[in-house]
């Protein structure tokens, strides 16, 4: 793990973004009465209006940010999912898409010109996008690289009513705030920040747990037994799910994240739990160091999605890894297909290493399929289906 003493130092300008940010996060504290969830101190480290990570300006995808994403390793990756999107849009009449958290905006574009050439646009493609500054840099990319099919794409603020269509959230829930856990000598503490004699943001053991919080704890000790532990919990990941849910009529929903069924999420020997930071491509475990400067995130619980699913009338139609999901949409043959000489083949060769090998994206990564109201199984997600193991 990255120590802090050897992360890059911000310049100037930075620091004093994030000397902004930090003190905004002491006010919060102090008019809380003295601490707060770590869920809202990650909220205010990553969304703040104009302070928070995603909610600035500063490059974060890509070659020269602070992380990549798939989408922006290959567009086969993104070609590929239209595949399985043209198997959901073959059982439906007028679908839509709605992407939640676009990035720089090239996921549409591929997904959209894929599906252009496969004959299968939808009516609409709805973009979900909490950071304005992103939303800017995605209408640039789809005017730029995507101009004649522009007024197909629309960014809405909420989800629409009665929606019919593809749910598309690739790398969204990992990004949304978690509640922190600790468990020790047979005591249950929800973690929150304060601050110490001098003033500086620090971990807190509180005892009096929201119910809901607990209810999970209680679960989660079957799993971990009487041990030390520290874990975290994403209530608004399962909050978000039962939004989609409520709107979707007809359809599917593509969670495709990094993460675990719970009985490895809460394996006893992940006992500090799976938070991570990132600044300027290098990772770390420590959320206080440059709020605002740096990502936060933790990986997926996708039993719990898959339960929030269930109960909220959704069918778990498919959980397979990112690499079994991508092979049986197709993308070894989309190289065939998109490449048209030898150098680019070979670079798509790499890029398909990085998408599906075990020590890249290909097992990290899964992909949890829910639909609803389809009459026929989606054939593409029967490959090597993992539903056994939620």
């Amino acid at each position: 793990m990255t120590m802090a003493t050897k992360l890059p130092v911000p310049d100037n300008m930075a620091q004093q973004h994030s000397d902004q940010l930090l003190t905004l996060i002491k006010q919060k504290i102090a008019i809380e009465g003295g601490e707060i969830s770590f869920a809202q101190y990650m909220h205010l480290c990553l969304y703040t209006p104009g302070l928070g990570y995603y909610s600035a300006g500063s490059h974060k995808l890509g070659t020269g940010g602070d992380f990549t994403t798939a989408p922006e390793i290959s567009s086969l990756f993104s070609q590929t999912l239209a595949h399985h999107i043209n198997d959901v849009f073959s059982q439906l009449t007028e679908p839509n898409i709605i992407e939640f958290g676009a990035g720089s905006g090239k996921m549409a574009v591929d997904i959209l010109l894929e599906l252009e050439h496969l004959n299968r646009l939808p009516a609409n493609y709805f973009i979900i996008e909490a950071s304005a500054d992103l939303r800017g840099r995605q209408q640039q990319q789809i005017e730029a690289k995507l101009p004649h099919l522009s007024h197909v794409v629309q960014w809405l603020d909420q989800l629409p009513n009665n929606f019919i269509g593809v749910v598309l959230a690739n790398e969204v829930c990992d990004a949304m705030p978690v509640h922190r856990l600790h468990f020790s000598s047979g005591h249950i503490y929800e973690q929150v920040i304060t601050l110490n004699s001098a003033g500086d943001l620090q971990w807190c053991d509180n005892e009096f747990l929201p119910e809901e919080l607990l209810i999970r704890a209680n679960e989660i000790q079957h799993f971990i037994g009487q041990q030390d532990y520290v874990t975290e919990v994403n209530l608004q990941a399962e909050a978000w799910l039962s939004s989609v849910a409520d709107s979707l009529d007809q359809g599917a929903v593509f969670i495709i994240d990094y993460g675990y069924p719970n009985i490895s999420y809460y394996h006893p020997e992940r006992t500090t739990g799976t938070l991570m930071c990132y600044y300027q491509q290098q990772g770390h475990d420590n959320p206080f160091i440059f709020p605002g400067l740096q990502d936060i995130t933790a990986h997926i619980d996708f039993t719990a999605l898959a339960e929030t699913a269930q109960s909220n009338h959704l069918d778990v139609a498919g959980f397979q890894t990112q690499a079994d999901f991508l092979i049986a949409g197709g993308i070894t043959e989309l190289v065939s297909t998109h490449a048209d000489d030898e150098l680019k083949r070979l670079q798509q060769a790499t890029e398909i290493k990085r998408l599906t090998l075990p020590s890249e994206m290909g097992e990290n990564f899964k992909v949890l399929t829910l639909t609803r109201q389809l009459e026929h199984l989606l054939p593409r997600i029967q490959l090597r289906d993992q539903r056994h193991r939620l």
